[in-house]
């Protein structure tokens, strides 16, 4: 058994290039392409976002990857304007050597390591691998199998969705009101995004008391497939 943190991998991207391809599009509407400049999408892109023609940020996407537990891609995918590969608990059967005959969950950000809740969440995850394993070996299938796995089953996630959607998603889920372990992943990915695209992402408001300590690790890739 593996007990891990969530990490969540980016493309590598250019904010400013998917910035100035946005205003490209829309100065479609106006026909007012002459009057770009080497920062003219600044203006532009305040003005949409201001006056609410957001539309236009659906143009550019942002791929990711994440690590992180059952709970969280079950919310995450409720947003409806992404899309979503997951890894299969139906197809993946973790009792086989391609996963080293173990399971992986995914550390709890709301449960304290140390703690009598703690040992009892611990032990849980325990109980379930030996099971697990032994249905494994007694022929069961991973359709089967799946049935004893938990919410802090780790599993990875591609997911990619446009820059709007992108707004509209960490706009909800960074905020207090959400399940510790998605602001755990989700506050980190807004910061990365307010650092490369200030002028779409700086009015996203996130719960600035969330513990920095328990910030998910981003890293940006080359490749994300």
């Amino acid at each position: 058994m593996q007990i891990i943190d969530p990490y969540i991998q980016v493309e590598k991207i250019d904010g400013k290039k998917i910035m100035r391809n946005i205003e490209r599009a829309c100065r479609t509407c106006y026909r007012s392409e002459g009057k770009i400049t080497e920062d003219s999408y600044k203006t532009l892109l305040k003005n949409c976002i201001t006056r609410g023609h957001e539309s236009v940020l659906e143009h550019e996407k942002v791929t990711i990857r994440m690590y992180c537990d059952l709970g969280v891609y079950k919310d995450i995918t409720r947003h409806r304007i992404a899309s979503f590969s997951i890894e299969s608990t139906r197809y993946c059967n973790y009792g086989k050597d391609k996963f080293n005959s173990e399971l992986k969950f995914i550390k709890p950000c709301n449960i304290e390591n140390g703690t009598d809740f703690y040992k009892i969440w611990e032990n849980t995850c325990e109980v379930i691998e030996k099971n697990y394993i032994e249905m494994s070996k007694l022929g069961a299938l991973p359709d089967q199998l799946r049935m004893l796995l938990p919410h802090s089953i780790a599993a990875e996630v591609t997911m990619t969705a446009n820059i709007r959607e992108w707004k509209h998603i960490l706009t909800l889920r960074a905020s207090k009101h959400t399940h510790p372990a998605i602001r755990q992943l989700m506050i980190p990915l807004l910061l990365y995004f307010k650092e490369i695209m200030p002028e779409i992402f700086e009015d996203v408001e996130y719960d600035k008391e969330f513990p920095k300590e328990k910030y998910a690790k981003l890293t940006q890739i080359e490749e994300i497939y």
